[in-house]
C-alpha cells in the first residue's frame, strides 16, 4: 500500500507542476518545504484551509505588486497570517532583484497551491490536512541542509585557482 500512495502522491504533485517553468517549479518547491518544515503554535495546528487562504493572500500582493501597486493583502484567520509571516520573507529574499517577472511567477504558483489545496481537500477524505500530509509523504522533512541553487543544479567546477 506504501508504494501506490506513494505512486499516487507523486503523481499528484506532478499535475500540481504540469506546466511550470523551472522558476517556478522552484518556488513550488520552496514553498512545499517551508509547508512541511513550518511548526505552528501549540494548540494550534495548521490545517489546509490555512493554507488555502494564506496562499490565496500572497498570490493576490503578489499580483498587485507586478501591476505596480503596493498593497498587502491579507488573510481572515490568525494560523494563515502566521503562515504569510513566515513564508512572505522567503519569497522575497528568493526574488529580490527579479522584479515583475518573478511577481508574476510567484502568484501563479501560489495560486495553484490554493487550487491544489483545495482540490485534495474536496476530493480526498482524509481530514483537514490532507494536503499538508501529501507534502509531507513526498518531502523530506529531515533534509535539515538545504544546497544553494547554484550548487544543487551546476556540476561541481574543476577549475582549481591557485
Amino acid at each position: 500500500m506504501a508504494v501506490r500512495q506513494q505512486q499516487h502522491d507523486v503523481g499528484v504533485l506532478l499535475q500540481v507542476m504540469r506546466d511550470f517553468n523551472d522558476r517556478q517549479s522552484q518556488l513550488f518547491l520552496l514553498i512545499s518545504t517551508f509547508l512541511v518544515r513550518y511548526e505552528a503554535p501549540e494548540l494550534q495546528p495548521l490545517i489546509d484551509d490555512d493554507v488555502a487562504e494564506a496562499m490565496a493572500a500572497l498570490a493576490a500582493t503578489f499580483e498587485t505588486s507586478a501591476r505596480g501597486v503596493i498593497y498587502e493583502h491579507r488573510p481572515a484567520s490568525l494560523p494563515a497570517e502566521r503562515l504569510v509571516g513566515g513564508l512572505k520573507p522567503l519569497l522575497v529574499e528568493a526574488g529580490r532583484g527579479a522584479g515583475t517577472p518573478f511577481e508574476r511567477d510567484a502568484a501563479a504558483v501560489l495560486r495553484r497551491v490554493e487550487e491544489a489545496v483545495r482540490e485534495i481537500r474536496t476530493s480526498d477524505q482524509e481530514g483537514r490536512r490532507a494536503f499538508i500530509d501529501l507534502l509531507a509523504r513526498i518531502v523530506r522533512k529531515g533534509d535539515d541542509e538545504p544546497s544553494s541553487p547554484s550548487t544543487e543544479t551546476a556540476p561541481l567546477s574543476r577549475l582549481i585557482v591557485p
